[in-house]
């Protein structure tokens, strides 16, 4: 086991941490802040967190420790099936890669919407 750290965070996370949720603000601080720890921002649940809260996608997009995901064509094959495309392209970019070959874990507000996806999930509520 190492010591990376990959997480993604989904919608209401990053609308989370426009609204100065403690927890998400630790993660973004870290991810810039210490070696081994990645976050990413997948660019539909960056869409969908901006239409919630507007001016976020620009705030994250802006930040150091914050990598956006785009939707390229495997991802957006992968996804296209799914009812709401924010959660999907989470999902979908938390499945394990070449770069991150145990996947990433997807930090969220709402845990239950994970509940039975085959994903590893962070609580940030507070």
């Amino acid at each position: 086991m190492t010591d990376t750290l990959h997480i993604v965070l989904d919608d209401t996370a990053m609308t989370a941490a426009g609204q100065g949720n403690v927890l998400a603000s630790r993660l973004i601080h870290r991810a810039h802040a210490e070696p081994g720890w990645f976050l990413y921002a997948p660019a539909c649940a960056l869409v969908e967190a901006d239409r919630a809260r507007p001016g976020t996608a620009e705030h994250l997009a802006s930040l150091p420790g914050v990598t956006v995901l785009d939707l390229d064509l495997a991802a957006a094959l992968a996804i296209a099936q799914q009812q709401t495309w924010a959660a999907a392209h989470s999902q979908y970019a938390a499945q394990p890669t070449p770069d991150r070959p145990d996947g990433a874990v997807i930090a969220t507000t709402v845990p239950h919407r994970w509940h039975e996806a085959p994903v590893r999930v962070l609580d940030l509520t507070p």
